[in-house]
């Protein structure tokens, strides 16, 4: 692995997977801690929304979660000298080749090892080959299960383009942005493409200004510090390299038709051809210039889109429903919903906090006490602990419920805290647990445990690919239970990583319709999930949603908007989400279900 000066947070990331790796392969018991350690701060650096190497250099790496004393200095050593003694010691004698087939998903480390030091394989395109000679199924151990589970994976990754995550790449427009505002000819700057509409991962960055002085804000553009190089400047527009070949392009237009350049990059290109279909039909041309009508000379220009859609007879459209999923149609009939926005958002329905109850799945990292000052800086009115089930290998049925009112008695002290102080917003936690969904469907805590809790969300964390049916079994039968309130990460992706479960969505949709269940809008940035497509499936279905941020540490809490973009993509409105509900009227749905 190339260590250089310039990593990005996606490389850092992998890199100390690699030296978690290495440790795990040489000697696993002896460096459990810092296997674990290192694993966490990998999770750490690709969560971060500020680039690792912007925050050595304000002096603030150690304010990474995660990021501890021993990590930190070795990262210090990679910035100033681009590379790092003591992780090329921890990965020494172990072939390369390994850490590329761990991207595979599905490939861990001792599998990777074995693939290359059994197989001679010195790449993923070899071992795609060695999945077409049958040549993994002949390994002990492995079989033509997992031969095909190795080659359809290894289909899925070459086939997904590598792509920012929605708060990294937003990141990097943002300092951009700043940068170009420090030129007083531009008058507007906005993001375009999918960026704007809040997808959940961006390709290129591309960013609109509006200047009467195009030349001096492109000259300003190419000047910024963080450039590795320029590809190209021209009247108009210009494209740099940022460090991880990242491309970003700015395109400039005259304010007053700053709108059209907008509306006309910022597509999707499937809104834009039907809209210029629209345009056509009604005897117009659409550009990025403005609008053209066919019996007229010159260009009309608009300065704003919400003045471009109304001189095409319709409301303006809000980015993040510009996909061509009916927005137009709507628009022309003024029946666009009023989507949710941040600020009605009274809760946050998953979070994981650092009480330890021996659980299944990563620990938190914060304090309930400390959680709950960052939910009154946000001035939410409740919120849930959702910790992960206690591990069902390391425990009796006994013990989980010991645990279980161990936490309780926990969350009854916060609340009786909350009640005697009698300020900031927040007015109540409830007690909750994300509980696995068990392969064979059953849930790994005793009744008397979930007796215990408020309520419980269920979840797939295994045994990803189950056939459709065998699946929705699965979920249904975890999602029955009386305690479980909300199906959470209902496809169980994770962005750039894993594709979703395969799940029969009108089966699940009419389940929680008839017994009044919830589907979780994930706001993990790598999760993003329900997937705003099933999000609009499920309005139109009449499911309610909720929004969790599924965060680890308080800092995850700000992670919020990033959900409420999947909802809004989806058509979501205030009434769709649960949690825009206050205190009172959360207990009530509570209570009926």
């Amino acid at each position: 692995m190339k260590l250089t000066k310039t990593m990005t947070n996606l490389q850092i990331a992998e890199l100390l997977r690699a030296v978690a790796a290495s440790y795990q392969l040489k000697d696993a018991d002896k460096n459990k801690f810092r296997i674990i350690a290192y694993q966490r701060a990998a999770d750490a650096v690709e969560h971060a929304s500020s680039e690792l190497k912007d925050l050595w250099d304000e002096g603030k790496l150690k304010e990474v979660p995660g990021i501890g004393e021993s990590i930190a200095s070795h990262l210090d050593e990679l910035f100033r000298t681009g590379n790092s003694k003591h992780f090329q010691a921890v990965m020494k004698g172990l072939p390369p080749a390994m850490f590329e087939l761990m991207e595979v998903p599905g490939i861990g480390a001792k599998t990777a090892y074995r693939l290359v030091s059994e197989l001679k394989i010195g790449s993923v395109s070899e071992l795609e080959r060695a999945a077409k000679e049958g040549k993994i199924s002949g390994l002990e151990g492995f079989g033509e299960q997992s031969q095909a589970d190795i080659a359809k994976s290894i289909a899925e990754t070459k086939g997904r383009t590598k792509r920012h995550l929605l708060p990294y790449a937003l990141q990097i427009a943002e300092d951009l942005i700043a940068w170009l505002k420090n030129d007083k000819s531009v008058k507007k700057v906005d993001p375009l493409g999918s960026l704007r509409r809040q997808a959940a991962t961006v390709g290129d960055i591309d960013i609109a200004a509006a200047s009467d002085n195009g030349p001096a804000v492109l000259e300003h553009f190419t000047r910024y510090p963080k450039a590795v190089r320029t590809l190209e400047k021209g009247d108009r527009s210009a494209s740099l390299v940022l460090p991880g070949d990242i491309q970003v392009d700015l395109m400039v237009q005259p304010p007053e038709a700053y709108g059209a350049l907008l509306q006309h990059f910022t597509g999707s290109k499937h809104h834009n051809i039907a809209l210029r279909e629209y345009a056509i039909k009604h005897g117009m041309s659409l550009s990025e210039y403005g609008i053209k009508r066919a019996k007229a000379g010159g260009i009309k220009k608009f300065a704003d889109e919400e003045s471009f859609y109304r001189y095409l007879g319709m409301e303006w459209i809000p980015p993040e429903l510009r996909e061509d999923s009916g927005e137009i149609e709507a628009a022309l009939e003024n029946k666009l919903p009023k989507l949710v926005e941040a600020s009605e958002i009274k809760a946050d329905l998953q979070i994981h906090s650092s009480f330890d109850i021996e659980t299944s799945h990563d620990i938190g990292e914060s304090s309930m006490a400390e959680i709950v000052e960052t939910a009154n800086s946000l001035a939410y009115e409740y919120l849930a602990f959702t910790e992960h089930n206690p591990s069902k290998s390391q425990h009796s049925a006994g013990q989980i419920v010991e645990l279980l009112k161990r936490k309780r008695e926990a969350i009854d002290k916060i609340n009786y805290s909350i009640v005697k102080s009698k300020t900031g917003s927040v007015k109540k936690v409830f007690n909750s647990l994300e509980v696995d969904i068990l392969p064979e469907g059953g849930l790994p805590v005793p009744e008397e445990g979930l007796d215990i809790l408020d309520f419980a969300l269920v979840s797939v964390h295994s045994s990803f690919r189950l056939a459709k049916g065998d699946m929705t079994k699965r979920v249904l039968s975890g999602l029955s239970h009386p305690k479980a309130k909300i199906f959470a990460h209902p496809t169980a992706r994770k962005l750039n990583e894993r594709e979703g479960i395969e799940l029969n969505w009108p089966e699940i949709f009419e389940f929680c319709i008839k017994n009044r269940k919830w589907l979780e809008i994930n706001a993990d940035p790598m999760r993003l999930d329900l997937p705003d497509n099933l999000v609009h499936d499920a309005v139109k279905a009449g499911v309610k949603l909720t929004l969790g941020t599924d965060a680890h540490h308080k800092d995850g809490l700000n992670n919020m908007p990033y959900g409420v973009s999947v909802a809004r993509r989806g058509w979501a409105t205030k009434e769709d989400i649960v949690n825009t509900r206050n205190l009172d009227q959360f207990e009530n749905l509570l209570g009926r279900l």
